[in-house]
């Protein structure tokens, strides 16, 4: 089994990952962007069903900019520590708020994600929004990030 699966309309995702995008659509009204434009919004829903949201926050000196996903996740560490994240969706819009871009997370977020993945010992799924109408559905953040560094690789 691959990786991902690709959906060609958001009505093909199931109703879970729909709402999921929905409440990241919320999220990503509440990003502070003045300087990209490019607002980003992060859902989370955990075991218990509680839903967990962030948006990206920006800042003139750029290093400290903090990406919605990292934000979400660690409110979930902060908030809702010892419950199992069971999938995030992620949606990006620029500054006119009508249109959705491709919303791929990067590297940092991407390995922030390994590391949740690894601390649950259990995998959860990432819905982003990929092209005008298609969405991706990953099984896992180490179907995003081959080969990533974990504590293992701190070890001896």
């Amino acid at each position: 089994m691959k990786g991902f699966e690709i959906f060609t309309a958001i009505e093909e995702l199931d109703n879970e990952s729909k709402y999921l995008i929905h409440k990241a659509k919320e999220a990503a009204h509440a990003a502070y962007a003045p300087y990209s434009k490019f607002h980003v919004g992060a859902a989370i829903i955990l075991e218990d069903g509680t839903v967990v949201t962030g948006s990206n926050q920006e800042n003139a000196s750029y290093p400290l900019c903090m990406c919605a996903e990292r934000v979400a996740l660690y409110t979930v560490a902060s908030q809702h520590a010892g419950q199992r994240i069971m999938k995030m969706a992620i949606v990006a819009h620029k500054k006119n708020h009508k249109e959705l871009s491709a919303a791929a997370s990067c590297g940092a977020c991407r390995q922030v994600m390994a590391e949740f993945e690894e601390r649950q010992h259990k995998p959860f799924e990432i819905v982003m929004h990929h092209t005008d109408n298609q969405w991706i559905k990953c099984h896992s953040a180490s179907s995003l990030l081959p080969y990533v560094f974990t504590k293992g690789s701190l070890e001896d």
